[in-house]
């Protein structure tokens, strides 16, 4: 048997580097655990990394699984689909590389948005979602995003890879994690995603990601037009009231399109709440998950939902539509 196959049942307590090849591109994941599958997505320009503390204080109780996506940390950079929906089309063919049927989807930025794309597209592989100041719920975005999604940014991030280059912008963002402003708290953990950053990593990738969900104007990519179709799916949203990437302000979007989800605000806590606060994103991740019951939907789910939203009558799958 391969060494790549179910990995994460052998050593239940620390996560552990793994790769794997699909479609002919190397693909790098962390995992580690037993038990019920937790699937961690980072976000945009970062890596599976970002999941570490969360992580370890998980592993007791859950499998962990945190890939890389394709174009981020460890795993290649093609000339490829960067896409909200070919990321979850590639999280698809993990989950069923591995052997994991379903799994609770925990998604970060970019990340959020792909677990929202990848439960619109695999209903029946998701048990909860777990929205952490997530992509793709209304336009409003950093200006910085929006202007590196202009022609040529790319030029602008290779710049990191050159020699000193990345020194000094880790400087500047620690000058701005120095100063009382809106952007404090993210700028520490951007300067940390900068440093765990591959000096290969390529601007291509990135530029491309970028601009499949974001442009001048804004996000635009969203979730809320389709959203009501996992309403059945427990959902905890988390964001902190100082994020500086993706308004707090989404979190009300969310609960209006989700009411039946749980909302979770944290003070003074930027865009990263798993990094600034552990104790409490991990404390309210296990409480939510202990408290709910894992869905079951099926693909007929997905139908009935459609017909329902345009005002058709559900009928059973031996019947034809008027």
């Amino acid at each position: 048997m391969s060494s790549d196959v179910l990995p994460f049942r052998a050593r239940p307590y620390s996560p552990e580097l793994r790769f794997v090849t699909i479609h002919g591109h190397r693909r790098a994941y962390r995992t580690g655990g037993s038990g019920p599958t937790l699937l961690m997505l980072h976000g945009i320009g970062d890596n599976s990394l970002v999941w570490d503390a969360t992580m370890s204080r998980l592993t007791d109780r859950y499998t962990v699984i945190a890939p890389d996506l394709l174009g981020h940390g460890l795993s290649d950079r093609p000339r490829a689909d960067y896409s909200v929906a070919a990321f979850a089309n590639g999280v698809r063919d993990l989950l069923c590389y591995l052997g994991v049927e379903r799994a609770t989807v925990i998604g970060h930025s970019l990340g959020g948005g792909v677990a929202g794309q990848f439960a619109y597209q695999y209903p029946d592989m998701v048990e909860r979602l777990v929205f952490v100041a997530p992509g793709g719920v209304d336009h409003d975005v950093s200006p910085l995003l929006r202007l590196l999604s202009l022609p040529f940014a790319e030029q602008v991030v290779a710049l990191t890879a050159l020699p000193g280059a990345r020194q000094v912008l880790g400087a500047a963002l620690f000058a701005a994690a120095a100063v009382p402003s809106p952007m404090r708290p993210d700028a520490v953990q951007l300067r940390r995603a900068l440093d765990r950053m591959p000096n290969t990593a390529s601007p291509h990738a990135f530029a491309r990601t970028l601009r499949s969900v974001v442009d001048l104007r804004g996000q635009v990519v969203t979730m809320r037009d389709r959203c009501y179709l996992t309403a059945q799916v427990p959902t905890l949203i988390a964001w902190g009231s100082d994020d500086s990437i993706i308004p707090a302000a989404h979190a009300e979007v969310m609960r209006e399109a989700l009411p039946a989800a749980r909302v979770e605000v944290f003070d003074g806590v930027g865009h990263f709440p798993m990094t600034e606060a552990p104790d409490r994103f991990v404390g309210l991740l296990t409480e939510f998950l202990a408290a709910t019951e894992p869905a079951r939907l099926a693909r007929t789910h997905l139908r009935d939902g459609l017909r329902a939203a345009a005002g058709v009558t559900v009928v059973e799958p031996a019947q034809e539509l008027g």
